[in-house]
């Protein structure tokens, strides 16, 4: 299993990114998968997460209304469309998956997730 982790880089506040993440060796569309962040000294953070059929998609509060969670099975491809950027939105940007028998429940924890990409870093400038 692999999920390649793109698309960060250096921005200045208000601008926008878009993350993908691809998967490789795992049935996409039987997976969970979510975005995690963790910005330095700081605990791994829950960003967005997005249920198997794309039916539900839970966010962190910090970015609710700013950042959009989607995927598409057919190309077993994860994304995270970033809006409004801030500077405390710096981090690390992780994907996860996780097998998932309901196609609603996604978790939020961390802990839960079984797959790991490598992270793509987002740096936000004032």
């Amino acid at each position: 299993v692999q999920l390649q982790a793109s698309g960060g880089g250096l921005v200045q506040t208000g601008d926008s990114l878009r993350l993908s993440c691809a998967a490789s060796g795992l049935t996409f569309s039987a997976v969970v998968a979510a975005w995690f962040r963790q910005a330095p000294g700081k605990e791994r953070e829950f960003v967005a997460g997005i249920s198997r059929s794309g039916g539900n998609t839970p966010y962190g509060d910090s970015v609710k209304g700013r950042f959009t969670i989607s995927r598409d099975n057919t190309k077993n491809t994860l994304y995270l469309q970033m809006n409004s950027l801030k500077p405390e939105d710096t981090a690390i940007y992780y994907c996860a998956a996780l097998y998932q028998a309901s196609t609603l429940y996604v978790p939020a924890a961390s802990d839960r997730y079984r797959y790991w990409g490598q992270g793509t870093l987002v740096t936000v400038s004032s």
